[in-house]
């Protein structure tokens, strides 16, 4: 089969779904037999996600192959059952570099480097290494972004490389509704449609969204002046459950308009599944990030995929100065509660507050990483008797640094890609809650993070052996460091150093939440 090419284009807005439309295309073409590849370009100058502030940008997404990506990365992954790796992202930082090595080398001979030809060859570079009958690129910003001007013209170019006949572009935009005048305004998609074709790019199929469904009269107007017939035009409205649009898509006609356009014949017929019955668990997740849900958006998912109900975010630094009745009156009405991933010591006190109200009250808890850091602290201090126990991260001075820089970590003066990072095997040990949740001894996980356990000079205050029946701090899985950490005499209180949200897909929800969720629904 010849490959197939999608370019997905944004219009309008930032962060209107374009990831979640080309990984519902995915899957759904997926659905037909086809092998569906997927690449996100990014025009920011970074090399990767890895120095961005989650507040900011969203989450940090880390694959198998331990590099840092765009969250959208974490999208393609849950919708199409598969592992991505860093070939399905390019940046602008990646590839201007590039570009500077080869001049650098002499590679160009002597020629004057420029945008055109130099640095979108690059880039079709970059896409011609894809393998796969369907290859989605999704392109990231707006149209009219200065940024990203270079890379839909090497899109372009690109599908004119392979043939407009296997190249598909579609162009997502949104539909403000204004109220004051009860109408849903086209004008805004009209500019950037106009926009897309200023580049030498029409599309051949447009998707709008909106938080309401769509009048056929807008699709009517935007078909007009998008220079497409009406059948090519699809609305896309906001929906409670991310994961029925591959269904959506398939019911609308989506699919097979794509599959027409591109002269694609189906091996099998469309079948789709998804968690559509959501379980009402009151989870709590205390955090630092939260000016928007995209930072930790794979540990929503996580918990959804489950089939419950997405965790609420608690302010982590509301909590820092709150004695235990009032953090009582805080959570108290919360089944478990989450401690995710995260840098730096704002809201740290906070969360160690809500460890300790867990610990004393026996709430379900599960810590992510920082998470387990903190879990334990706040057994060193208020169990082990080690008073102003800390990590160095938050506290280079404290007298017991029960978390401190894992040791090749001190010699790495940069901060982007030189943590731990990706997948590593892990030992889990007999005994444990975490070995009854993984029915196996060794699992893989990805990583993310500096500082680790300091089991060198605080091995007193852990048990490192099921056998041992003391009701120390034990920790339950290993490698070269300490992996998790839980308390057996409780329900569910366990943390663990790797990020388990990073393997959960559709069909397949991570074992470890799975395990926590069931708890916390007994309460």
């Amino acid at each position: 089969m010849i490959v197939k090419y999608i370019a997905i284009t944004g219009g309008v807005i930032s962060g209107i779904g374009k990831g979640i439309t080309a990984a519902s295309i995915g899957a759904a073409l997926q659905s037909y037999g086809l092998d569906v590849e997927v690449l996100k370009i990014d025009p920011y100058l970074n090399v990767d996600a890895g120095t961005m502030n989650p507040n900011q940008h969203g989450e940090v997404f880390v694959t198998d192959d331990g590099y840092e990506a765009d969250l959208d990365l974490g999208h393609y992954e849950r919708f199409l059952n598969r592992d991505m790796t860093k070939f399905n992202n390019i940046t602008a930082g990646q590839i201007y570099s590039s570009v500077i090595q080869k001049e650098r080398a002499g590679d160009y001979l002597g020629a004057t480097v420029q945008m055109i030809p130099h640095v979108s060859n690059e880039i079709k570079a970059r896409l011609a290494r894809l393998k796969g009958d369907v290859i989605l690129i999704e392109i990231g910003g707006t149209v009219g972004d200065i940024e990203s001007e270079i890379f839909l013209e090497a899109v372009r170019e690109f599908s004119m490389d392979v043939g407009r006949e296997n190249f598909l572009f579609v162009h997502v935009t949104y539909i403000p509704y204004l109220k004051i005048t009860n109408e849903f305004k086209t004008k805004p998609t009209q500019n950037s449609l106009q926009l897309l074709r200023r580049t030498g790019i029409v599309p051949d199929l447009i998707v709008l969204r909106s938080e309401e469904k769509l009048p056929e009269s807008t699709i009517q107007k935007v078909a007009l002046f998008g220079g497409v017939k009406i059948d090519s035009v699809f609305g896309l409205e906001d929906v409670s459950n991310i994961y029925s649009i591959p269904q959506k898509i398939h019911d609308e006609g989506m699919d097979g308009m794509i599959m027409h356009k591109l002269n694609i014949t189906p091996s099998k017929s469309f079948e789709w599944h998804y968690p559509d019955f959501i379980r009402d668990v009151k989870i709590a997740m205390v955090g630092k990030y939260l000016a928007t849900d995209d930072a930790y958006k794979s540990v929503l998912e996580s918990v959804f995929l489950c089939g419950y109900k997405k965790p609420e975010l608690i302010d982590a630094e509301s909590l820092e100065n709150l004695d235990q009745k009032h953090v009582r009156d805080k959570l108290g009405r919360y089944h478990g509660i989450i401690i995710p991933g995260g840098f730096g010591k704002r809201g740290i006190e906070g969360m160690i507050n809500v460890i300790k109200y867990a610990r004393e009250n026996d709430v379900p808890l599960l810590g992510l990483c920082l998470g387990m850091q903190l879990m334990t602290i706040e057994y060193a201090r208020n169990v082990a008797g080690l008073a102003g126990a800390n990590s160095t991260e938050f506290d280079p001075q404290t007298p017991y640094p029960v978390i401190d820089l894992m040791e090749d970590q001190k010699r790495k003066m940069n901060l982007g890609g030189t943590m731990r990072l990706g997948s590593d095997e892990i030992k889990i040990l007999s005994g444990s809650r975490l070995y009854e949740i993984y029915g196996k001894e060794t699992v893989k996980e990805r990583h993310r993070h500096r500082y680790e356990i300091n089991l060198e000079d605080f091995k007193n205050i852990f048990k490192i052996s099921s056998l041992d029946k003391s009701d120390k701090l034990f920790i339950s899985a290993t490698s070269k460091f300490a992996e998790a950490v839980e308390l057996q005499n409780k329900k569910f209180f366990i943390g663990v150093q790797f990020h388990p949200e990073y393997r959960s897909k559709i069909s397949s929800p991570h074992p470890i939440f799975l395990n926590f969720l069931k708890t916390c629904e007994k309460e």
